[in-house]
């Protein structure tokens, strides 16, 4: 019995680290590094994602935001997230804006993003973050710094940090490294690549990570995005 109750304690806890890091990752889908830009005024796009952290363990996402023309500096997201663990499962649903201070275009792009989630089955706040996303740009490369805030109704408050490069390798494709780390648990990191095919308006994500929720050691993303 003692053992079946730690376990249990132990996937609900690796459940919610899962979902705590999905509102901060708007830089593209499944990046925890979030950069300071938000969408295209006028324009909305539907972010959805996969994380698979062993073969019975993982987060799906589908995360729209829009930007309206007369808040050209504000972007009003929101999302809907589920984690399993073996047989634990968990569902949020939640809201991200990000509210851009300063453009990159003059050198040093900075932004404030914010989330807060329900868990839908018990109707309680679940998972809160608070960001402060900076980006640097540099030719065709880009770098995205992170420092924040985070907590989480089963692992409690931790501070974050985190850095991001990409680069634009052709006009269709992107790589990205990354690496970010919380006040407890192991540092994490991701690399991967985004291909806009003839520069339409979808976006395919590959990214493989160590450590994403903290716990896990292995993870695998897959993630689409369309604008419109």
């Amino acid at each position: 019995m003692i053992r079946r109750l730690a376990a249990a304690s132990a996937a609900g806890v690796a459940v919610s680290a899962m979902l705590a890091a999905v509102p901060a990752r708007a830089s593209g889908v499944e990046h925890v590094v979030d950069d300071s830009a938000v969408e295209t005024p006028g324009t909305c796009h539907v972010e959805s994602w996969v994380t698979i952290i062993r073969r019975d363990d993982g987060v799906a996402t589908v995360a729209p935001a829009c930007t309206r023309r007369q808040w050209s500096n504000l972007e009003l997201g929101g999302f809907v997230a589920t984690a399993w663990d073996g047989n634990t499962r968990e569902t949020q649903i939640g809201i991200a804006p990000k509210w851009n201070l300063r453009d990159e275009k003059r050198g040093l792009g900075l932004a404030l993003s914010g989330s807060a989630g329900i868990d839908i089955a018990r109707g309680r706040l679940t998972s809160a973050s608070f960001i402060a996303p900076v980006t640097i740009p540099a030719g065709r490369l880009r770098f995205n710094l992170n420092i924040g805030w985070q907590w989480t109704r089963a692992d409690g408050h931790a501070a974050i940090a985190g850095g991001q490069v990409e680069y634009q390798a052709t006009s269709t494709l992107t790589l990205m490294a990354e690496s970010f780390a919380r006040d407890h648990g192991h540092a994490g990191g991701q690399a991967g690549l985004r291909w806009n095919p003839k520069g339409r308006r979808i976006d395919f994500d590959l990214v493989y990570g160590r450590y994403v929720d903290g716990i896990a050691p292995l993870a695998v993303s897959l993630g689409l995005t369309i604008h419109h």
